[in-house]
């Protein structure tokens, strides 16, 4: 899914609550039928509504086609959340293996931490329902997955102290929350993607570089 400026998901995330205003935002498509779009129809509706609160009514709407279409490719609402967060799950799996890089090189941190980025940048509506609606979620598989792969990430690096466990939490886990609810921080502007892909790139690789004397 293209999103060209980091200002859409954030109207989204202002007021999870409102679905008034949320609505006014809404560009409803027309005449959508691949499993793919509806898939992509769900991911915004669930971002915006909450995924307790979107029918599938409601996803049929925002797609342009009849509930009976979104049923005759997906036979549920689970179904449709786990097709519309897998995409980002199996890119977060297939990083996985890389999370050393963080203990190795500058460069080896850099690489994995530009690739962390662009994961978010890609996914960032997903990252949205895993930080705000994964407690309410976590008995629905594709949340526990999820759940899973991020503990999974923070033990897959070597032995760290207190500190460097932190850091780690505080720069990734920042990062992913940034994306997910950055409206409320007040940021000025809807800054591009470039530019924000390359100040949280900056500033994870200042936070997580090895302190010296540690």
């Amino acid at each position: 899914m293209h999103v060209g400026k980091v200002g859409i998901p954030w109207a989204f995330t202002a007021s999870l609550t409102d679905r008034s205003e949320i609505d006014r935002s809404v560009n409803y498509r027309r005449g959508v039928t691949t499993a793919s779009e509806l898939r992509d129809a769900a991911l915004e509706e669930f971002a915006s509504a909450g995924y307790l609160g979107t029918s599938i009514q409601a996803i049929a709407a925002r797609a342009g086609v009849s509930k009976a279409s979104v049923l005759y490719h997906y036979a549920s609402k689970e179904t449709l959340l786990d097709a519309a967060l897998s995409p980002a799950l199996d890119e977060i799996a297939a990083l996985l293996p890389r999370t050393s890089q963080l203990s190795g090189t500058d460069a080896d941190r850099h690489e994995f931490l530009v690739a962390f980025v662009d994961l978010l940048l890609r996914h960032r509506l997903a990252a949205q329902i895993f930080i705000t609606q994964s407690g309410a979620l976590v008995d629905v598989p594709v949340v526990a997955r999820a759940q899973e792969l991020i503990h999974e990430i923070a033990s897959a690096r070597p032995q760290q102290t207190v500190d460097d466990q932190v850091r780690f939490a505080v720069a990734l886990g920042g990062a992913a929350y940034l994306l997910a609810q950055g409206g409320a921080y007040g940021l000025e502007g809807t800054p591009e993607d470039a530019q924000l892909r390359e100040s949280l790139i900056r500033i994870l690789d200042e936070l997580l570089a090895p302190v010296a004397g540690a």
